[in-house]
């Protein structure tokens, strides 16, 4: 497809023109940019472009998406335009990193250290709530739990237990894999060290405060000096400074021991200074520090339960928003360790829940189908605890439903601090949300629930509708001052009407005898497909490329899902763009933000050009080098926009197999 060299330099002016760019380049759909100043941006210009699917700003870097082949073509265009030089993405990852302040770093850097390991803490959650249900007192029977009078399930009760309270029994050896593979360190030493804080020679965290009550603290005598023989169960900060001392020691030895020596000298040198400082000076201040934290905490909490909640519990969105919110999984973390319970995290589940049902609500306010659709698959998965597509593909852009939804949350913030509402452990921050909350506490959390499913839903669609009222009354007195109407065009219609269309969304409008031939496309990957919505990027839940579908995978394997040709193989291995007899251009794009593993992970086994059947391999992935890198596998199927062929796509979800399942069926004009 040829490029508008105009529309390029549009979209230059459009970002502060080239003065402005830091450094720019691309992945597989958007333009990135490091901007030297953001506010420089003319957003409506870009809206306008036709070139220009959507954008946003995401740490640090300003996305513009183009989709997929062509936004190579526009990023050599822009190339030639401003006379900048080539960037890689790294390179733009740098520079937007140091535009951030120190305090965002730190937030980035914890983020980064706690959302690999997520999976495992919200796993532990979930079987302990299981076990809570089988060993908690009053809930199906009275003063009694479901294994005092079946006494044959008190076993199976225990077996839960202990799988579900391992993530948090070695969470130390958790975070140390996680934080020395941040700072650069080996992951294997990660896990050693933290192995060693939870050694079970030494007296277990968790029963501390028993031990200093009867002076039995076991000690270390170093030469006369007494060091406590505790463990670190359940602590953060100790493991955290100590990853950080590893890695950074394990860098410098590699960069001053020869090779021949390496192994005996690096690993070995690394592990003892570390631990020893770890048990002499870093963890008694660390663990002191993080006792005062957790005090401080408790004492608010105690003291002033209500302006916490109201607080906490109205503004978690807006942390969401900063990318703040994974600074508080450190302390539900240390809370759980230290006191058995958080009180912060019932809260992000009623946030959770409270931006779903504003989004849910749009759907009464919204007349443009493709964001009804948008509002409804977004809210369900706000209902599961993945709130970015609503709040970033509804919520936000409209303002409204996003601090309605932030009203309703501050009030059920309020109720549960009153009465005292904890969760036992971090499980899903959505309806399932119950499961993690000290049962004798359900019947709170329950009405808080309801709080945040009916407040924001009803100022959502009673302001909604007051709006769009307004606004058509505007229109309304609009047209009779200008005494005309303004006329909407589609290729085989024309409409009369007083509504201002939407850019580059198609009329509704068809002839009825239009011929219309169908391609069905299957799954190109065995797993679970669903929703746009449910992608955790926006340039792909917002539908800024074009229609599709996502599939979970269960697999490592992607597969031809038609006899099509290779249109473009991207280089770092993880998309692919196939095109059919037809014409018609699909994307397979595995996992978010995967173009930074730069092919890492991924054996592509076609070439651009290459013919290829149905069924036939195209690539295959290390699903344990994505996670650990901390990446979502979801991998999105699109229709690029811009396909003049395609009518409309319809969508099926579901569990899928490759090759045996139809996840997108395409209408095609002609």
């Amino acid at each position: 497809m040829a490029i508008d060299k105009k529309q390029v330099e549009e979209i230059v002016r459009a970002v502060g023109g080239k003065e402005n760019i830091e450094a720019a380049t691309h992945c597989v759909t958007r333009l990135r940019f490091a901007l030297y100043d953001e506010s420089k941006v003319d957003t409506e210009s870009l809206e306008q472009n036709d070139l220009v699917k959507g954008q946003f700003s995401s740490q640090g870097q300003f996305q513009v998406v183009i989709g997929p082949g062509l936004v190579d073509k526009v990023y050599d265009e822009m190339i030639q335009i401003t006379g900048g030089e080539r960037a890689s993405k790294d390179d733009v990852k740098a520079v937007a990193g140091k535009k951030q302040n120190p305090i965002q770093r730190a937030i980035k850097t914890l983020s980064d250290i706690f959302i690999p390991i997520l999976p495992a803490i919200i796993t532990a959650g979930l079987l302990l709530g299981i076990n809570n249900i089988l060993t908690g007192p009053g809930i199906f029977f009275d003063g009694k739990s479901l294994v005092d009078v079946y006494p044959a399930w008190k076993d199976l009760a225990s077996i839960i237990n202990t799988i579900a309270s391992t993530a948090f029994t070695f969470l130390p050896a958790l975070i140390g894999w996680s934080a020395v593979t941040r700072f650069g360190g080996s992951p294997l030493l990660g896990i050693v060290l933290g192995l060693i804080l939870v050694h079970p020679d030494l007296l277990s965290a968790y029963g501390y405060a028993n031990a200093v009550n009867e002076g039995t603290v076991p000690t270390w005598n170093l030469f006369g000096w007494h060091i406590e023989k505790i463990g670190y169960q359940g602590q953060v900060l100790p493991v955290l400074v100590s990853a950080y001392l590893l890695a950074k020691l394990e860098i410098f030895l590699n960069k001053r021991v020869h090779d021949s020596i390496k192994l005996l000298v690096v690993a070995p040198v690394t592990l003892l200074i570390t631990g020893f400082l770890a048990f002499t000076i870093i963890g008694p201040v660390t663990f002191a520090i993080a006792n005062g934290i957790t005090s401080g905490l408790i004492y608010i909490y105690d003291s002033y339960a209500a302006l916490g909640g109201l607080i906490y519990g109205g503004l978690y969105a807006l942390l969401v928003i900063t990318g703040m919110h994974h600074t508080f999984l450190a302390v539900d973390v240390q809370l759980i360790g230290s006191q058995g319970g958080t009180f912060l995290w019932p809260m992000l589940a009623l946030s959770n829940i409270a931006q779903g049902s504003a989004a849910l609500a749009m759907m009464l306010v919204l007349r443009e189908k493709k964001m009804r659709g948008l509002a409804a698959t977004s809210s369900v998965s706000a209902f599961l605890g993945v709130t970015e597509p609503a709040i970033f593909g509804v919520n936000i852009r409209y303002r409204y439903p996003f601090i309605f939804g932030m009203v309703g949350s501050a009030i059920g913030g309020v109720l549960l601090t009153m009465n005292n509402v904890q969760a036992t452990s971090i499980g899903v921050g959505g309806v399932p949300g119950f499961l993690s909350i000290f049962p004798n506490k359900w019947g709170v959390f329950f009405i808080g629930m309801a709080i945040v499913l009916v407040v924001p839903f009803v100022l959502t669609v009673l302001f909604g509708r007051a709006k769009l009222r307004k606004e058509d009354r505007n229109a309304d007195q609009a047209t009779v001052a200008s005494g005309q109407t303004s006329t909407v065009k589609s290729a085989s219609s024309t409409t009369t009407t007083n509504a201002v269309a939407e850019p580059r969304t198609r009329s509704t409008a068809q002839v009825a005898d239009e011929p219309v031939n169908t391609l069905e496309i299957m799954a190109p990957l065995t797993g679970k497909a669903v929703p746009l919505e449910q992608v955790p990027d926006p340039a792909f839940a917002e539908k800024q490329m074009g229609e599709g579908v996502a599939i979970e995978p269960s697999g490592n394997q992607v597969v031809a899902p038609f006899d099509a040709q290779v249109a473009h193989v991207i280089k770092s291995k993880h998309a692919v763009i196939l095109e059919h007899a037809s014409g018609l251009q699909i994307l397979i794009h595995v996992g978010i933000n995967t173009v930074s593993l730069k092919g890492e992970g991924f054996n592509m086994h076609v070439e651009t050009g290459e013919k290829v059947r149905a069924g036939q391999t195209l690539l295959e992935f290390d699903r344990k080098v994505i996670e650990a890198a901390g990446y979502p596998l979801i991998t999105p199927i699109i229709i690029p926009d811009g396909q003049d062929m395609v009518d409309r796509v319809e969508v099926t979800t579901g569990d899928v197999t490759s090759n045996q399942n139809g996840v997108l069926k395409v209408h095609l004009k002609g």
